[in-house]
């Protein structure tokens, strides 16, 4: 029953997400049907539906298919590129870099995708032919001219989407999407009747009463398609990872988003040898197949083979569906990707998320999507190095005599014949070295026989920024009789520190490695340092000639 529901309602759906792309329709149809089948053989998430999603569906109808030698087979060649891509991906298994990529960038991405996706569907749904460079503009070119929109259409295309917003909240739900589609198509017929032609999937496809042969790829077209292929990966997996984490397998078993990544790879490879455009995983689909009643992964098999049943009996009736009922389809899709809540909670958030999703909105809008989908990516990384850098936060840590720690605030300045622990809270890198430096304490000409003890807990790699600051601190403080103190958990930065020329400004002595018991380190450093203290003051106490008894105000030794 599962399969019947999700295989009828991915007909219309299919249609539907072939005119999004701006390909034949029935590329649409062949991509749901391979693409579920040959992803549900290796999918870890039982009740991932691979489908064509609208945010893809956008990208490819910006790449330029139609400068292509055979735009139809580079079609399925960038349908064939975008599953080894994803293979790929998963045999690397780079499910874990997912996470860099923010949800403000993701948020302005996806609403910027629902927009395009109405926006794409208003000459179908309005029956002018608008003009310009991007949808914005052709949205604008059609409300500066409102008075040549065609009544009849308009009207095929209301009656669409009033009937979708009812027949879902009645007991048909998600085949009211389909209802809704052949009464739209009904209502269109009735106006043909009376001289108003109205656009058809039979005026720009045919049907084909069987399935379809293999095809081979065009590997010339390869080095253009390999862009565009990066980008439909990136975003087939993205959505593929929340259907992954939103549908977990009934019977317990882990899902594994990298394995989910090389089933995806596998039924774009499937659609594009079969004539179908590139596909990923669909929430809407995993989300329809799981309340009609699915309990294991055949009911994907079950829904491929019902279309196929579909395309071949009832192809004449698929060509008779209305343009405008389709557009009015997509029309509801695309207000629906636009979660308002999420935008509202970027927008509480903070002025960085709010930038971020903002330029990522707007650039969606007026530029080819498989670019800003790597501009996204490049302004995930960066807010990334801004929040990290942002974050750090540096306590001083102070031992009491009855063995409590206390965090304080550190002193602006280093006061003389002190010990000063301090903590760094964050991640230490070469975006934080600046904002470090500005929180420790500043050395002055009085900041003498003091030990500054830095604990680096965490860091994986100092890097060359890091470390010059590290070694000129160490130096100025050297400079007035001081020191700097390490203690780490790392070997490899104590082997950075070693032949990067730091021991110049800190003695190999003065490098502390942490143990597995916490503090027990910066203790020893701790005494360490006031014994160091103690003996420097002494003796510059014992030198003629000194401020304090005996100080001549000479460097320690």
């Amino acid at each position: 029953m599962s399969g019947l529901v999700l295989g009828v309602e991915s007909v219309p759906d299919g249609l539907a997400s072939g005119l999004l792309a701006g390909v034949n329709p029935v590329a649409g149809l062949y991509a749901y049907m391979f693409g579920m089948a040959g992803a549900a053989l290796f999918t870890s998430t039982a009740f991932m539906a691979v489908q064509g999603t609208g945010a893809m569906a956008i990208i490819i109808a910006d790449v330029d298919l139609a400068s292509r030698d055979d735009p139809i087979r580079a079609l399925y060649t960038l349908s064939i590129l975008t599953g080894v891509v994803m293979i790929l991906a998963g045999l690397l298994r780079l499910g874990t870099f997912l996470r860099f990529v923010s949800n403000s960038v993701m948020t302005g991405f996806i609403s910027a995708v629902g927009v395009n996706i109405v926006l794409g569907q208003l000459d179908d749904f309005t029956g002018y032919t608008s003009s310009g460079s991007n949808r914005v503009t052709r949205a604008l070119d059609l409300v500066l001219h409102f008075w040549q929109v065609e009544i009849a259409t308009v009207t095929v295309g209301v009656v669409t989407i009033a009937l979708i917003l009812l027949l879902q909240r009645t007991v048909l739900g998600a085949l009211g999407l389909v209802v809704a589609v052949f009464a739209g198509s009904a209502v269109a017929a009735v106006f043909a009747a009376f001289d108003r032609d109205i656009a058809l999937v039979a005026d720009i496809a045919t049907v084909p009463g069987g399935l379809p042969a293999p095809t081979l790829p065009v590997l010339a077209d390869v080095p253009a398609l390999i862009v565009p292929a990066i980008s439909l990966a990136f975003v087939g997996l993205i959505q593929g990872a929340g259907v992954s984490a939103g549908f977990p397998n009934e019977d317990g078993s882990p899902t594994n988003e990298s394995q989910d990544f090389v089933a995806q790879g596998a039924g774009n490879v499937a659609a594009g040898l079969f004539q179908g455009m590139p596909v990923g995983g669909s929430m809407s689909a995993s989300s329809l197949m799981v309340a009609a009643g699915a309990r294991t992964r055949q009911a994907a098999f079950v829904s491929a083979a019902v279309m196929a049943v579909v395309i071949i009996v009832f192809g004449g009736v698929i060509e008779q569906i209305a343009m405008p009922s389709l557009a009015g389809l997509l029309i509801v899709v695309g207000i629906g990707t636009v979660r308002v809540h999420k935008i509202i909670s970027v927008f509480k958030t903070g002025a960085v998320p709010l930038t971020a999703m903002s330029i990522t909105f707007v650039l969606t809008l007026v530029i080819p999507l498989q670019f800003s989908v790597l501009v996204g990516v490049g302004i995930s990384v960066i807010l990334f190095v801004v929040q990290q850098s942002s974050r750090l936060v540096t306590k001083q840590v102070v031992f009491h005599d009855d063995g409590r720690i206390e965090e304080v605030d550190p002193p602006a300045v280093v006061p003389a014949d002190s010990v000063v622990v301090l903590h760094p809270y964050g991640s230490l890198f070469f975006a934080t070295a600046s904002k470090l430096r500005e929180q420790m304490p500043t050395v002055t000409p009085e900041s003498r026989r003091s030990v500054v003890i830095l604990r680096v807990r965490g860091a994986d790699d100092a890097g060359a920024t890091l470390l010059d600051m590290l070694k000129a601190y160490a130096a100025s403080l050297q400079s007035v009789g001081s020191k700097l103190v390490i203690v780490t958990d790392n070997t490899r930065v104590i082997r950075q520190l070693r032949v990067t020329g730091a021991a110049e400004s800190i003695a190999e002595h003065d490098v502390y490695r942490s143990t597995r018991f916490l503090g027990e380190s910066s203790r020893q450093a701790y005494d360490d340092a006031t014994n160091w203290v103690a003996a420097q003051s002494a003796a510059a106490a014992d030198r003629p000639g000194s401020g304090a008894p005996g100080d001549d105000g000479g460097r320690a030794t």
